[in-house]
């Protein structure tokens, strides 16, 4: 019996180990990422709300979170890191190792805003962060102290013309959308007013609530005091009424039209978060937004469930921010 020649057996051997390790380096990091995926989660989860307690982000995240832990079967746990509108908590997570043990629930205003009011950001949204799911569509309604002298939308725009610089407004900070809200009313009507910004939309509440300020554009976390009579609600800043609020003009219908200034808010990830991760996220959110339990929580809130996918949100964000860039050029605004 005849035998191949020893060198060219020796070299067909060592050719498959070659090939065979060449495909363990090239599939490596997906095997690798597919794994992670498969473990994940194997610890608590945190979600940093890039927000003071008590807001709109604040109340969603919370909401979310309880039946997410439930769903993933770890803890979720919910950290405030408010500051500079939204930016500090965004910086955090953009920062923070992409495993999926880390994310953000944000106002759209950090990835559609922050961008054209802060020439120098510590980091890009549009890079160091990846979209995961959105959470809720949420309006701004115009809201009055309740000792201010008018009754509705058009005796309001008479009442703040006939008074130009004398009466004040909040916001969760500038570029917040309750800010751009402001701003747009204002240019639209012709009106001069006060704005006084604040480190989120509550403490602004307090003190529409308190008297310090006349008026403010509530994301939703004051219709409580609204139906408690401790408020005035005038207008909805959305291109379409609330269902809550179904008698409540919009300022499209008061005369300044295609005013929208409604925001998505929503979750996002550190760059590099494994994809399989992402998609787990998303889908379970999407499945918790589809029960009627948080539609009506988030309905109270004043708000829409929106889920979407990654890409959706994405493109929301984008649009969001040609919109609101158009706005923040005009009235020339600068973040803190």
């Amino acid at each position: 019996m005849k035998h191949n020649n020893p060198s060219n057996f020796s070299f067909q051997i060592n050719r498959r180990v070659l090939a065979t390790a060449l495909s363990a380096l090239l599939l490596g990091p997906a095997l690798c990422a597919s794994a992670l995926a498969q473990a994940w989660p194997s610890k608590p989860i945190k979600v940093v709300v890039n927000f003071p307690p008590g807001g709109a982000a604040d109340q969603i995240a919370r909401a979310i979170g309880i039946p997410l832990a439930e769903a993933l079967g770890q803890p979720v746990v919910i950290e405030n890191r408010g500051g500079a509108n939204g930016n500090l908590g965004g910086d955090m997570v953009a920062k923070s190792a992409p495993d999926g043990y880390t994310l953000l629930m944000s106002s759209g205003g950090m990835v559609s805003v922050n961008p054209h009011i802060y020439p120098r950001m510590s980091f890009d949204p549009a890079k160091d962060l990846v979209p995961v799911a959105s959470a809720a569509r949420v309006l701004v309604y115009l809201v009055a102290k309740p000792t201010l002298p008018v009754d509705n939308i058009q005796g309001f725009l008479k009442y703040v013309k006939d008074n130009p610089g004398k009466l004040s407004y909040g916001s969760a900070g500038n570029g917040s959308s309750p800010h751009l809200a402001g701003e747009m009313m204002k240019s639209q009507a012709g009106l001069f007013a006060v704005h006084v910004p604040y480190r989120g939309a509550a403490p602004a509440l307090q003190d529409v609530l308190a008297g310090q300020l006349d008026f403010y554009f509530d994301p939703g976390i004051g219709l409580g005091q609204v139906r408690a009579g401790k408020l005035k609600l005038l207008a909805v800043g959305s291109l379409k009424r609330s269902p809550l609020f179904p008698n409540v003009p919009t300022l499209d219908e008061a005369g300044l039209k295609s005013f929208d200034a409604d925001s998505v808010f929503g979750f996002y990830a550190p760059a590099g978060t494994p994809a399989d991760v992402i998609a787990k996220v998303n889908r379970e959110i999407n499945r918790i937004l589809s029960t009627q339990t948080l539609k009506d929580r988030i309905m109270n809130l004043g708000g829409e469930a929106l889920p979407l996918t990654p890409a959706e949100f994405g493109a929301r964000a984008n649009d969001d921010s040609k919109r609101f860039g158009e706005i923040i050029r005009e009235r020339k605004i600068v973040g803190d």
